[in-house]
């Protein structure tokens, strides 16, 4: 079968080398065609290095992208180029700084290989940052899961079906949010266990903010439960503090608000028009093999 890797890079040549390195050592025995497309997202450092060691990547090609729209959004373009313009069986997007360990490529294969139309997530048992991060990142889940129902425990590092891609392709929110969309428009998803690696050179480029702002963008997808959710959460917590309301109290229904504004807004960059038209922020293209 054909599989195509998803790279999204942004000012990350280093890791970006010895990511495409690490792959072609762990897809040396595997009997199926294996392509690279790295989406450069208007780095402003020099992307294109000389890469010796891809005797077992079928073609490797780096799409140069005229303005940089952020990660969800790289994505979201190359799913597009793929499916117009490559031949393939499955794509596997992961993040070009070595945190989506290559050696985990092997089990996406193996169970896509029997998985038919079906798509495969890998489900995170464990992280590598810092405490604080940890926690952060429990913070989301728990806020995700409460306000949406949906439980989401995997990121950008999965192995997306053709008939997948299909479906993000028709999905507006996939311009928003990657792992909100693909919970959203499929119910029935392989998971194999996932473990977070450490990155290649340099700190994480995922802070509190950009965190926040992750599990908000997810959340924005199921923004309708969100919104009977909140009205039920607002009815409940008024009549349980009628009777001593006061500064304090109302903490909660202003952070409430701020919540519901904060998805509202992100909501607003699903644009599918966008979307269909991502390609023409195609720089030109390097084919490197």
């Amino acid at each position: 079968m054909k599989y195509v890797i998803l790279i999204p890079i942004y000012n990350d040549r280093e890791s970006l080398k010895l990511l495409i390195e690490n792959i072609n050592y762990e897809v040396r025995d595997l009997n199926h065609e294996i392509s690279l497309v790295v989406i450069n997202d208007a780095s402003s450092q020099q992307i294109i290095d000389s890469y010796p060691n891809i005797e077992n990547i079928r073609s490797f090609e780096i799409i140069n992208m005229k303005e940089n729209r952020g990660h969800a959004r790289c994505i979201a373009s190359g799913l597009k180029y793929i499916f117009k313009k490559k031949e393939f069986d499955f794509v596997i997007p992961m993040d070009g700084d070595g945190e989506d360990r290559p050696d985990e490529i092997k089990n996406f294969i193996q169970l896509s290989e029997q998985s038919g139309e079906k798509s495969v997530i890998g489900e995170r048992i464990k992280r590598s940052e810092g405490l604080f991060f940890k926690i952060c990142y429990q913070f989301h889940k728990f806020l995700t899961l409460s306000f949406t129902g949906q439980s989401i425990k995997f990121g950008n590092f999965t192995c997306l079906s053709k008939l997948t891609i299909k479906k993000l392709l028709d999905e507006k929110a996939t311009w928003n949010s990657f792992s909100g969309s693909l919970k959203k428009i499929e119910k029935d998803l392989i998971s194999t266990p996932s473990i977070r690696g450490k990155r290649y050179f340099g700190p994480s480029q995922m802070s509190f903010f950009n965190l926040l702002k992750h599990s908000l963008s997810i959340i924005s997808v199921f923004r309708k439960t969100v919104l009977i959710r909140s009205a039920l959460f607002i009815i409940f917590y008024i009549l349980l503090i009628k009777s001593n309301a006061s500064v304090i109290t109302s903490i909660p229904l202003v952070l409430l608000l701020i919540m519901i504004y904060s998805i509202s807004s992100l909501a607003l960059r699903e644009n599918l028009e966008e979307f269909n038209n991502s390609l023409e922020n195609i720089h030109d293209i390097d084919k490197l093999k």
